[in-house]
């Protein structure tokens, strides 16, 4: 499939990133570093053209793990359309750790003043708050460093207990394992869901967002299981859930029997297949609703014949919250 394509005539969501450029700081905390470079190196394998580097102001880059880490010292050129993340670092508390000299918090705010996205993991949002990034914007970090860092920046406002905030192309997350949310987040805006879900599914994650957006797509949601045969079903009714799928097609492409794709189903996601292609119309009729589009519009774009049966699942949606 071409870079940037979609299947069953799906959008693409965005411009491709070109570069990924890991800016690397001395005792660094490794998963902040590998979990989004692999959600990147995954992206990339299924056609998605990222180069992924990494820059520091040391070639040698010791880790608080023990393993040692070699880096550019050369910046690329960047363009807007490249992101640079800012991996953390062991530190007890923010002050007098995370060194970084003043050409290089400059080349971050440089980066972003020119279109372009930067993203913190950890202790990695003091270097953007050190680069003046985080002034009169929302942010956060690790639970442990979150009152230090509204303390040492008082115009930026840290948001507690989130695995990540997003807002105008900076991009700050709570810390360690979190930064896949992050990294997920990205590619579910620049590729779609459907991508983002591939790639979660690819490294064996449950894929996930913050408190402080709508909750995750059903296509991330339901995939906090590891039975591959449904996750092969989820693919092929994410892939078409505008179109009618029958379940006896669906259970032979997955290569088991009806009833057992129904049970197994089931058991790993709590719905029917039907009823996950359901709320994959629902959610996705919901998002263009919300921007301007009629009720009857909405069905018909995510494969209802009309209004009426789009009508009687959001109400039972709303119901079930209710009830919830």
């Amino acid at each position: 499939m071409p870079a940037g394509s979609h299947p069953a005539g799906r959008p693409a969501y965005g411009v491709l990133m070109s570069q990924v450029v890991f800016l690397l700081v001395p005792q660094l905390h490794l998963l902040d570093l590998a979990g989004p470079a692999q959600v990147f190196s995954a992206a990339a394998d299924l056609g998605h053209p990222y180069r992924i580097r990494y820059v520091g102001e040391q070639s040698a880059i010791p880790t608080a793990q023990g393993v040692e880490l070699r880096a550019q010292t050369q910046w690329p050129e960047l363009t807007a359309d490249d992101l640079i993340v800012v991996p953390g670092w062991r530190s007890p508390t923010l002050r007098r750790h995370g060194a970084l000299g003043q050409a290089t918090l400059d080349r971050l705010a440089a980066h972003h003043a020119a279109g372009g996205t930067v993203a913190s993991v950890c202790a990695g949002a003091d270097a953007l708050g050190r680069a003046g990034l985080l002034d009169g914007r929302r942010c956060t970090t690790h639970h442990d460093l979150q009152e230090e860092l509204a303390r040492r920046y008082p115009r930026a406002t840290v948001v507690r207990d989130v695995l990540y905030v997003v807002e105008d192309r900076l991009i700050t997350s709570a810390g360690i394992a979190s930064g896949i949310d992050l990294a997920l987040h990205l590619i579910a805006l620049r590729h779609g869901p459907y991508d983002a879900a591939r790639v979660a599914r690819k490294m064996v994650v449950y894929a996930r967002r913050n408190g402080d957006e709508q909750q995750a797509s059903a296509m991330l949601r339901h995939r906090a299981h590891v039975c591959d045969a449904v996750h092969r079903a989820q693919d092929l009714i994410d892939a078409g859930y505008t179109d009618r799928l029958a379940l006896t097609e669906l259970a032979a492409a997955v290569g088991v029997s009806e009833r057992t794709l129904t049970r197994r189903f089931s058991s790993a996601t709590g719905l029917t297949p039907l009823r996950y292609q359901q709320e994959l119309r629902i959610e996705r009729a919901e998002h263009l609703i919300a921007r301007g589009a009629t009720t009857e519009a909405a069905a018909r774009a995510v494969g209802f014949q009309d209004a009426r049966m789009l009508r009687r699942l959001r109400a039972r949606e709303a119901a079930a919250s209710v009830v919830a």
